[in-house]
């Protein structure tokens, strides 16, 4: 089965319990018997040929050797059979879907710029010899042309297969072909466990090392080694046997993992008592003082206004919940941190069993979203993918997808131009060691580039990688024009081609051309997904499912640059393999809910499950970039370490660019990210919050975690080191995972894949800990996924091109139970929720150096209506099962809380608009909240004050959070409660009652001058409907003030005491208002004429409204109310 990353082919899978664990528990090294013949050449013996020798002193030495791929010695990792499908995989486009046939158009071009990478898709080797033949022969790892015969023929892919099927006899010496089958046995597989290390190949000539044997021969016709040796810099020197020491150990520092002292990967600190402890004393005392000031409120009515106590009382109690459901979960907040050089050391590091330092770490898939390249930009994808590529982690074990929802000839292009440009981009990163790996981040850095730095060429390679990168660019920024001229250059071929036909025909001339406007491929082929003018089976709803493997799997050991490649920088000793790169845009047909973002992604958890089956992944949105290249590496201490059987997903925090240095509108949202979710960090987890998250593939499966308490109970009377040996070692079926899940029912959860549900139990294996720990359950053997991953063949692809057809999740589970959960705009939130439920718990993982940037919206428009996506979203899990009232047992108490205030806090709003009109009702009657300014009141008010600010000064001492970020969330929570959370309780409660959606859309916009500026959009002023109720509240309060302060001072009687209260609490609303009041001002005061419109109707209409409910009399100037200071 050529579906799985990394993983072991079937006999290794089932013997890796046992024939690992024996080989690790010998202790020794294994060791081979070999003989030096004259020639230079090692001779491998077998014990009878050293049992029946009579003299093993003088030409017989025991020692393990390895033989190097001298030009007479060169290995083949598998026959030429599996290289040519290989080529054929990596350069068809596969098309399919629902009633369709899967078809593999193979394309000789994807971009107009010249293909370079042998893993790219379109690199192509010379030309085939064979008569009438334009195909072009298959390249190796290097690039080097691969030839299956000895008398160097040169032939294509097509051309071979159908002489080894007719004959099996090369055209060119009409002999036949030696190439050995290829099957998934494990005696095919290398064996590194014995201690041999391979040697690099020579770097000293581009000629052929076939016909480099050739004219390394000497008089007699051997091999000349010693020429060799000289001419190509090649060694037999040190690394290529080692000699057992008498207690039959490996000499120098090499050990393996399991004889080294155990050490945790991951530590959890928990914050100092000394802020811990009176954060939690001031949480308590201000519940209980609130408890008494609620009390004292309802028992203390004001009768002059009942209506302005009973609703001020009403919203206070409401505000004392939600303030319980926000701040009770805040209790136990903790830190974390990881060691990377542990994590090295254990799966990384050379070893008696892994000499060549091969990896044990489990493969992962990262997964990018897009759907709209005019709202997306190309080039922002293109630059995510490249930091993907570039990343830090071992390069046979990464696989790259990139969902393309919009089905655009423009983003795969796009996409095809960036996995080109990682051949230059990627090796430069790895050979010095660059951060961000994202080039448009890196190449804007305001620092001494230099900084750092040792290798001498390092500027004259970054001026070269500038300037190939401001190429690149430009290639990006110039592919819709390209597109464009490209296909009407074809459609008018084809519309000349029309007009011919119809004059060859006869027809009349008078009838009109009927030309499809298509949109083409640089091939000179239709495009099969969306074209510039949708047609049937082209539009963005109605397409058929594409897949194309942009970057091939790459080979499982590095494959260092030579000083004579062809590259415009020197890659010598340094890695230029690309990870695995696929283009998937599924499916879409017109009738079907394709459920938006969380389709798209369960539409790549089941392709990536049939190609690369990587037991993890990580999910980035197109505009998230990996900011720090070690971060897979930060989220697999808490995956692999002891204890790690049972977590769902790490989640870090997300970082942001391009925020005005004031973040007006709190973009940062650093007290969510850094208060919140540290806090959960220290219960069941932090929420899944849609980007820049690391999931288990099982978890997202919907299956429950082990039960380890379960299984001590089970195996208490058995012998430790056979139940270490036993089935927990052992990748288990899919009913072992899931007792109530029937075997027979596997096509009703996760659709009709065999290959799909085969890749389960695999998933689950593979994403185990290391077994390296008494205390660690449900590990694996040390080793297990060092075995090289099958190379993918056609009928996998094809494969996966049917799980991401429109009609596979029918009748399925897909988005219920499993993958991501469809129902609410937040299905992030949800499916997170889901796996808590289940009894999973994730963690937190902030690093030193950010893990991921992204980019978020600093207008004050796209920002109200980013959260009012959010908050409608909350309402919709309020209505649905989904609620936390309704969760089970599994879930904590305090986590439960947590979920609760996620399903309520919209509905917060409601009482937050009436609180901000209180103070303007109660200036403009005359009465206040309460009857009476009494001492009791002050001082409940003041106590509850200062336990707020204590509270909030120590909050940001634990967490971290800048004092004025934590004011600016404050007044940004008053502004979206009054506008986006006010509006989304409509929008949601009309959704799911009465199934009406509303859309606030933007309706005019006001640019602002200065374009060169990057904070530009901080001052655009776009119009929205979510804008009125602030702007109400802000205007009535304003007018409030007035109307008292000028009542006052015409009063006979002037009371000043009447107009403290109210004018205290407006100035209260006002000030948190003061960044929505900037967002309106736009820059330099440019505020657009509908703001001045709105605001003279609205205070005409209140004014008329109060002049009609309280019609002036001739002792209103002395009415009203009666309280005065005591």
């Amino acid at each position: 089965m050529a579906s799985s990353s990394n993983q072991p082919s079937k006999k290794a899978l089932k013997s890796s319990g046992g024939s690992n664990q024996g080989n690790r528990n010998t202790g020794g090294q294994t060791v081979k018997f070999a003989r030096r013949t004259s020639s230079g050449r090692y001779v491998s013996l077998s014990r009878e040929d050293l049992d029946t020798s009579s003299d093993l002193s003088a030409e017989y030495m025991n020692y393990t050797v390895h033989i190097p791929p001298t030009p007479d010695n060169q290995p083949m990792d598998s026959s030429v059979a599996v290289k040519a499908e290989e080529q054929y995989v990596s350069n068809s486009l596969f098309t399919g879907g629902f009633n369709s046939v899967t078809r593999a158009h193979l394309m000789d071009k994807v971009i107009d710029s010249e293909v370079t990478h042998p893993q790219m898709a379109g690199s192509k080797g010379s030309s085939c010899s064979m008569p009438a033949c334009d195909g072009k022969i298959m390249k190796d790892e290097r690039g080097n042309d691969v030839i299956p015969c000895a008398c160097r023929f040169k032939i294509c892919r097509d051309c071979y297969l159908d002489a080894e099927k007719d004959t099996g006899l090369c055209p060119g010496c009409k002999e036949p072909y030696k190439t050995g089958d290829y099957d998934d046995d494990d005696d095919h597989t290398p064996n590194y466990a014995s201690g041999a290390l391979p040697l690099p190949a020579p770097n000293g000539s581009k000629t052929d090392a076939n016909n480099m044997s050739v004219m390394k021969r000497n008089q007699n016709g051997e091999f000349d080694h010693n020429r060799w040796l000289f001419e190509s810099q090649g060694t037999y020197g040190v690394g290529n046997a080692y000699w057992p020491d008498d207690d039959d150990s490996m000499q120098g520092n090499m050990m393996d993992a399991t004889d080294k002292p155990w050490k945790p990967l991951s530590r959890k600190t928990a914050i100092p008592s000394s802020i811990l402890s009176p954060y939690r004393l001031l949480i308590l005392v201000r519940l209980i003082i609130l408890a008494f000031f609620l009390r004292w409120r309802w028992i203390n009515p004001n009768e002059d206004a009942v209506w302005l106590w009973l609703m001020s009382v009403i919203c206070e109690s409401w505000f004392g919940i939600s303030w319980i459901l926000d701040q009770v979960p805040k209790l136990y907040p903790c830190n974390r941190s990881t060691d990377l050089e542990a994590l090295h050391d254990k799966f990384d590091a050379p070893s008696p069993s892994n000499p060549t330092g091969r990896s044990d770490l489990p493969g992962i898939d990262l997964f990018v979203s897009t759907a709209d390249p005019e709202k997306e930009p190309p080039l922002v994808t293109a630059n995510t993918i490249l930091s993907i590529l570039a990343v830090d982690y071992p390069v046979e074990k990464v696989s790259c997808y990139i969902s393309d929802d919009g089905g655009a000839l423009l983003t795969f292009e796009a996409m095809a131009e960036a996995a080109s440009f990682a051949d230059l981009w990627v090796p430069f990163c790895r050979k010095h060691d660059i951060e961000p790996r994202n080039p448009e981040s890196y190449f804007s850095l305001k620092v001494d580039p230099t900084k750092n730095k040792s290798r001498s060429d390092f500027v004259k390679d970054r001026r070269r990688v500038k300037r190939e990168y401001d190429e690149f660019k430009v290639r990006i920024n110039g592919l819709p024009d390209s597109i464009r001229r490209r296909s009407d250059a074809f459609n008018a071929r084809e519309e000349m081609k029309m007009i011919k036909h119809m004059k060859e025909s006869g027809a009349d001339p008078a009838e009109p051309i009927k030309v499809i406007k298509a949109t083409w491929m640089a091939d000179g082929t239709h495009w099969p997904g969306t074209w510039a003018n949708p047609f049937r089976d082209h539009s963005k709803g109605d397409h058929a499912g594409i897949l194309q493997v942009m970057l091939k799997p790459p080979s499982p050991d590095p494959l260092m640059g030579s000083p004579d490649d062809d590259k415009i920088i020197d890659f010598s000793h340094t890695d230029t393999r690309l990870p695995m790169f696929v283009y998937v845009s599924r499916e879409k047909r017109p009738g079907y809910d394709h459920n938006k973002k969380a389709g798209a992604m369960n539409a790549l958890v089941r392709a990536s499950s049939v190609l690369s089956n990587g037991p993890f992944i990580l999910n980035l949105d197109c505009d998230h970039y990996f900011y720090n290249c070690k971060a897979i590496r930060e989220g697999m201490c808490f995956m692999m370490d002891r204890g790690g059987e049972d977590i769902c997903y790490i989640q870090f925090p997300q970082r942001f660019e391009g925020i005005d240095p004031s973040d007006r509108y709190a973009n940062h949202n650093t007290v969510f990210f850094d208060g919140n979710m540290r806090a959960l960090d220290g219960l069941q987890g932090p929420v899944y919050v849609g980007t820049g998250c690391m999931f288990r593939r099982f978890a997202l499966l919907g299956f429950d975690p082990p039960n380890v308490d379960k299984d001590k109970d089970k195996n208490k009377n058995t012998d430790d080191n056979k139940n270490i040996e036993g089935s927990e070692m052992q990748a288990l079926n899919v009913n072992d995972l899931d007792p109530e899940l029937d075997v027979n029912l596997l096509p009703k959860r996760f659709g009709n894949s065999t290959i799909l549900a085969a890749s389960i139990p695999v998933a689950e294996f593979q994403a185990r800990p290391l077994a390296d720990h008494p205390a660690v359950k449900y590990g694996r053997p040390p080793g297990a996924l060092r075995v090289p991953r099958e190379p993918l063949d056609a009928t996998t692809v094809a494969e996966a091109v049917s799980v991401i057809s429109c009609w596979y999740e029918d009748k399925t589970e897909w988005g219920e139970r499993v993958g991501w959960i469809y129902g609410s705009v937040t299905e992030d939130v949800v499916t997170g929720y889901r796996m808590h439920n289940r009894g999973w718990r994730s963690i937190y993982c902030i690093t030193k150096r950010d893990a991921f940037r992204g980019s978020a919206p600093i207008n004050l428009t796209d920002r109200l209506h980013q959260v009012l996506r959010w908050a409608t979203g909350s309402v919709e899990i309020f209505f649905s099962r989904n609620n936390a009232f309704l969760a089970g047992r599994k879930l904590m108490l305090l986590q439960r809380l947590f979920y609760l205030n996620v399903g309520i806090y919209p509905f917060t709003s409601i009482f937050l608009v009436v609180y901000c009109f209180l103070p303007a009702f109660s200036l403009f009657s005359g009465f206040f909240i309460v009857e009476h300014l009494t001492i009791a009141f002050l001082l409940y008010l003041l106590t509850i004050s200062l336990c707020l600010m204590a509270l909030a000064l120590l909050e940001v001492k634990w967490s971290g959070v800048a004092l004025e970020d934590w004011w600016r969330n404050e007044q940004f929570w008053l502004i979206s409660g009054t506008s986006s959370h006010f509006a989304a309780v409509f929008q949601g409660v009309l959704k799911v009652i009465a199934g009406i959606e509303i859309s606030f859309t933007l309706t005019s916009k006001s640019a602002g001058d200065d374009n060169d500026d990057m904070y530009a959009d901080l001052y655009l002023v776009k119009w929205t409907s979510l804008m009125i109720p602030p702007i109400v509240i802000a205007m009535v309060n304003i007018m409030s003030i007035i109307w008292a302060f000028a009542r006052t001072i015409y009063s006979a009687v002037p009371q000043w005491n009447k107009l403290v209260g109210g004018v205290f609490f407006s100035f209260w609303v006002l000030i948190h208002l003061y960044p929505f009041a900037k967002g309106l001002m736009g820059r330099r005061g440019k505020t657009p004429t509908i703001v001045f419109v709105w605001s003279g109707l609205i205070a005409i209409t209140l004014s008329l409204l109060y002049t009609t409910l309280t019609p002036p009399s001739a002792s209103s100037s002395t009415s009203g109310g009666d309280f005065q200071f005591p």
